[in-house]
């Protein structure tokens, strides 16, 4: 099963699609999750990804807008795509029996 971060990134990429690479991935995180990203944490858990066969990454074109550097692209291969649908399905599953509230301030269950 993949982890928390691992999951949210595979997320991020998945609903970027063709648009995902490293600096879009991490806007989507930050956006998503409302918590920062380092450059490097996400870079790391890149590679990890790609190792496991999860992720494909590519270099892509040179664009004028990131001053003539290429982006790093990413996509999902097929396992990385059940690897998210699992972690979901198993984080559904443990979460029918909880009821989540926030009453005055303070987070129970």
């Amino acid at each position: 099963m993949v982890g928390e971060f691992e999951y949210v990134l595979l997320t991020a990429a998945a609903t970027l699609g063709e648009d995902a690479y490293g600096a879009a991935i991490r806007e989507q995180i930050e956006s998503a999750t409302g918590r920062r990203c380092s450059i490097g944490a996400l870079y790391t858990t890149i590679d990890r990804l790609e190792a496991k066969g999860m992720l494909t990454t590519w270099m892509g074109e040179a664009t004028a807008e990131r001053g003539g550097r290429a982006k790093r692209m990413v996509r999902l291969t097929p396992q990385g795509v059940h690897a998210a649908k699992e972690f979901y399905i198993a984080i559904m599953r443990v979460s029918r029996t909880v009821s989540w509230a926030i009453e005055r301030g303070k987070e129970t269950a």
